[in-house]
Parts: structure tokens; C-alpha cells; sequence
């Protein structure tokens, strides 16, 4: 089950986001930063291999406080094809 993971603060590291999640079964984790930068955007991506699991890890994790901050977890969903940014009239 891919998590979708929100309100990190900017300075949260990947490693940061594998220990929110370090009683579960982590596959995977990835946290979104700015190409430019590097800097993080305030949210991320766990992969949990079981769908129970996962689902037991949002219902423990989602509004819980991280630095200060509650936690948005749940699952991801996938992106939707919209126009990114640009001056649109010259589409």
C-alpha cells in the first residue's frame, strides 16, 4: 500500500520519515523536494507491502504530532493529469 504522507516540516529527511513509520513494515520511503533547491516540500511517500498493515498505520499515525506539526496520513492516491503551471495562453 503506497501512504501519502503531509504537513512535514521543511526540514524533515527521508530517515526522519522511515522512523514515523518505524513500528511498520517500511518497503519504501520518499520524500518530495524541490528540483531547484532540495529542499522538502512537506510531504512524502511510504510503501507497506501489506494493505493491513498500511491501513493500520494511518488509522495510528494520521493527526499525530511530528515536530510540532499533526501528521496527515492516508492512502495515496493517483495523480491526476492537470496542466502544471505556465502561462497558459499559449496552450
Amino acid at each position: 500500500m503506497r501512504i501519502y504522507v503531509g504537513n512535514l516540516p521543511y526540514d524533515c529527511s527521508e530517515d526522519d520519515l522511515k522512523e514515523i513509520f518505524g513500528d511498520f513494515t517500511v518497503a519504501s520511503a520518499k520524500l518530495i523536494t524541490d528540483r531547484d533547491t532540495g529542499r522538502s516540500k512537506g510531504f512524502g511517500f511510504i510503501d507497506i507491502e501489506s494493505n493491513e498493515e498500511g491501513q493500520k498505520a494511518i488509522d495510528e499515525l494520521d493527526k499525530k504530532e511530528f515536530s510540532g506539526r499533526p501528521l496527515t496520513v492516508n492512502e495515496a492516491r493517483p495523480r491526476e493529469d492537470a496542466p502544471r503551471g505556465g502561462n497558459r495562453r499559449f496552450r
